[in-house]
């Protein structure tokens, strides 16, 4: 399976980085129709390892899983903490990110590693 991988340091300005290797790689696989979502998507990851995570460095890949499906993924090196849903009202200023990953992909995990994790969504674009 073809796949692009960057190590960006464990910041919130990696957010914008993160958006070009998505975005580039898309464009290079032929599909740009999936631009919106994968921002979404890795903006959500990165900034919560960002904020939550450990260590100086994360490690955003984006995969072709099959023709019209990738999975964007970031690896953190908590293997702790692990996110999971919650539900945010109308005045919490956090606390929808996994709820809108969960909204726009047609999957999304996490994966523990050997001293780390990995939080990943796939995408599928329409036939």
């Amino acid at each position: 399976m073809p796949a692009y991988t960057q190590v960006l340091p464990r910041l919130p300005q990696s957010v914008r980085r993160a958006r070009s290797l998505v975005e580039i790689t898309l464009a290079a696989w032929h599909l740009p129709e999936l631009t919106f979502e994968a921002d979404l998507v890795v903006t959500e990851l990165v900034a919560n390892a960002a904020a939550h995570a450990v260590g100086p460095t994360i490690s955003v890949t984006i995969t072709r899983c099959e023709p019209r499906r990738v999975r964007v993924a970031v690896v953190d090196q908590d293997e702790a903490a692990v996110p999971t849903p919650r539900s945010a009202d109308a005045w919490d200023e956090h606390g929808r990110g996994l709820a809108l990953i969960e909204a726009t992909s047609r999957q999304w995990g996490t994966e523990r590693l050997p001293s780390a994790k990995r939080v990943w969504a796939e995408l599928e674009a329409e036939p």
